[in-house]
């Protein structure tokens, strides 16, 4: 009931925004200038980019994006404009314009979100009348109505703020220097309340649990930063509930002890830096380097206890580290990427248009789940287009709008929308019908109604569904034209027969173009995921082997699986966005996000366990180079057994429950195993963790 309550005050509050918008700007240019047309513009711009569109975030932050978005407003009612001459003309500009908007939604939420109605601005001028030279009251209404809409935004009706990311990441950083802090205590491990908050800190940065405008997706440099300051702030937490205590009777190294002080401080200091407090030094202090940790005290004679002890504190010390370099990043963007490491932060020295081009290059294909809603809506709306013009449907505008509404990612979800369209516009097409008979002509009912329709409408229809909306907007669009020019009741038949077209247009490529939506992409991507994340461990565990001389920079493979981590991560964001679908998939739910955490895990343990073996070092002994590798080899069969299972297209396989190869503190290490050792085999046990979580009941 409170999640009802908080989404009905915020249709509500929306609601109240677009009315004023809209409108204010109506009445102003039709009945205190006298200029129909740009009437038209002005309340179509504030209907499109606050009723059609779901921009994320606060006010605020919608008004900051839709100024961004002005010039684009321009340059589409211009491209409307002057391709409106043919409908070959229009077609072709509907089928370009389409596909570029919707895949501008690689950029991130608030991209995605302005696109709906970005694509009406386009879609209202590119219908006949031909008319240029009225271009000037349409870039007047466009602006008009979008500058209205901005003030509403940023001054009216505040939503409640929600909390920045960044915000979270330091608060995770904090509970991460309060770990640290209690394990230099005797008796040198986490109190059960501590493994709590660490937990909850953590949990609180996945982003189906982050408000949507916070989530940092987009290709900046600023905004990739955020993302990996999250994601190393939960490997940090994660990693220091995992370090064993001391073996028992003997008390903690020195240099072990230090170096969680030193992880405290670092963490500590990145929170104040995420929340632009003042830090001591240029940069936040970062723990001493695993190697200098490793060489704090002779390995000769050390329990096996004591080393791994040792190797779960290079871990922790690599998160430390990580989270360190990222919320500079973060903060300070480029001005901080000196010194930092080119293989993990790749992006830090990278321009703007360059990392842009890379998000598209990456998503250009027919496994990205960006690249396929865009072709989908692109042709559906070209297709609706060109019925339209051929068959001069005298309000073909409104077949175009229900092909943009009505076109769904999955067919069933197209269908199910249909119907309930269909439904409400019946209604909606009766109450028009009934209310152009009964009022005639008389403009002054019409505007005296419209502001409280409008009002209702942007209210109720967000919250009770497709068919109210549908039914209460066919109300609305018939004030408008009515009080635009002379209009009888069968504007409500021409109203049913255009939503017919444009749902059929929706359904047919529903049907054709991809019609499991993401439900099937999400299982294919995170199999091929974990297929490539079992080729870099068993590539990293041969190197770490066979040691000797190594080309410098990433090992092979790598590139594989940073690709296969982008496709991964934007097919699960628009799963979770389906109707029906969740962060689960059947009866024992799949948590999708342990499958990016392996990834992630994965690509850069690899690259620190082959960073922290310098080349040219004699290879391990034998005992010790077979043991790594045997295993290395379980891990990567385990991924390679949960990658069958989650593919669509492979044999069934059984599904499996808990590993009986989990992690085992009491293994056995080889006779003589050197530090070196013990770091990946906790690398590797930390990876076997993470498997656990994928199809672990209730997870997701």
């Amino acid at each position: 009931m409170g999640a009802d309550r908080a989404a009905s005050a915020g249709a509500a509050r929306r609601s109240l925004r677009v009315t004023a918008a809209a409108g204010a700007g109506f009445y102003l240019f039709l009945y205190g200038l006298g200029q129909p047309v740009a009437a038209t513009y002005a309340l179509f711009s504030a209907v499109a980019l606050a009723g059609l569109s779901r921009i994320p975030g606060t006010g605020r932050q919608r008004a900051a994006v839709l100024l961004r978005a002005l010039p684009a407003a321009w340059l589409l009612v211009a491209a409307g404009t002057y391709l409106a001459v043919r409908t070959w003309s229009a077609v072709s500009g509907m089928l370009v314009i389409g596909f570029a908007l919707a895949f501008v939604a690689v950029g991130g939420p608030r991209p995605a979100g302005a696109a709906p109605g970005l694509q009406l601005l386009y879609i209202l001028p590119s219908f006949p009348p031909y008319a240029p030279d009225t271009l000037g009251e349409r870039f007047a209404g466009t602006t008009t109505g979008i500058l209205l809409l901005i003030l509403a935004e940023a001054f009216l009706f505040p939503d409640p703020p929600t909390v920045p990311y960044r915000e979270l990441a330091a608060r995770a950083a904090l509970t991460a220097e309060r770990c640290a802090g209690e394990l230099v205590r005797a008796p040198y491990a986490l109190s059960p309340a501590h493994r709590a908050a660490a937990r909850a800190a953590g949990e609180a940065l996945r982003p189906s649990r982050v408000a949507e405008a916070e989530r940092p997706a987009g290709p900046g440099i600023r905004s990739r930063a955020l993302a990996q300051t999250g994601l190393a702030s939960r490997t940090l937490l994660n990693r220091l509930t995992r370090i064993p205590a001391p073996a028992p009777g003997r008390e903690p190294t020195q240099a072990g002890l230090d170096l969680l002080r030193a992880v405290g401080r670092s963490a500590a200091d990145a929170a104040a830096l995420l929340r632009g407090e003042p830090v001591a030094g240029a940069a936040p202090r970062g723990p001493a380097p695993e190697r200098a940790l490793l060489a704090g005290a002779a390995t000769r004679g050390a329990l096996p206890a004591s080393l791994r002890r040792r190797a779960a504190l290079v871990e922790v010390a690599d998160a430390a580290l990580a989270l360190a370099a990222a919320a500079r990043l973060a903060v300070r963007g480029r001005a901080a990427a000196a010194g930092l490491p080119a293989d993990r932060f790749w992006y830090a020295r990278m321009g703007a248009p360059r990392l842009w081009w890379r998000r598209l290059v990456g998503h250009a294909g027919s496994r990205s789940v960006f690249f396929q809603n865009a072709v989908r809506i692109s042709l559906a709306l070209a297709a609706a287009r060109a019925v339209a013009g051929l068959a001069t449907l005298p309000h073909g505008f409104w077949a175009m709008l229900a092909t943009l509404t009505l076109t769904r990612s999955t067919l069933d979800a197209t269908r199910t929308g249909i119907r309930s369209a269909l439904a409400g516009t019946l209604v909606g097409a009766a109450c028009v019908a009934g209310v152009l008979a009964l009022v005639g002509t008389d403009t002054t009912v019409y505007a005296a109604v419209m502001p409280v329709l409008l009002l209702f409408t942007f209210t109720v229809g967000p919250v009770k569904g497709v068919g109210w909306s549908q039914a209460l907007f066919a109300l609305v669009v018939a004030l408008v034209f009515a009080q635009l020019a002379p209009t009888t009741w069968r504007l409500a038949e021409v109203r049913l027969l255009d939503v017919l077209i444009g749902s059929a247009v929706g359904a047919v490529f529903g049907l054709l173009a991809w019609p499991r939506g993401a439900h099937e992409e999400v299982r294919r991507s995170g199999a091929a995921l974990l297929r490539t994340a079992a080729e870099a461990v068993v590539t990293t565990a041969s190197a770490l082997a066979a040691g000797g001389p190594r080309e410098p920079g990433a090992p092979p493979g790598h590139g594989a699986l940073r690709h296969s981590l982008v496709l991964a991560e934007s097919a699960f964001a628009q799963f979770q966005s389906e109707p029906g679908h969740g962060p689960g998939d059947g009866p024992k739910a799949v948590d999708w996000q342990a499958v990016l955490l392996t990834g992630h895990h994965t690509l850069w343990g690899a690259e620190r366990m082959l960073a922290a073996d310098p080349p040219g070092e004699p290879p391990p002994d034998p005992a010790v180079a077979a043991a790594v590798t045997r295993l290395a080899d379980r891990v990567a069969g385990r991924m390679l057994l949960l990658s069958a299972v989650l593919d669509p297209r492979g044999d069934p396989a059984p599904t499996p429950g808990r590993p009986s190869d989990a992690p085992d503190a009491s293994r056995s290490a080889p006779a003589g195993a050197p530090s070196g050792y013990f770091v990946a085999e906790s690398w590797l046990d930390a990876l076997l963790t993470d498997l656990e979580r994928i199809t672990a009941d209730g997870a997701g």
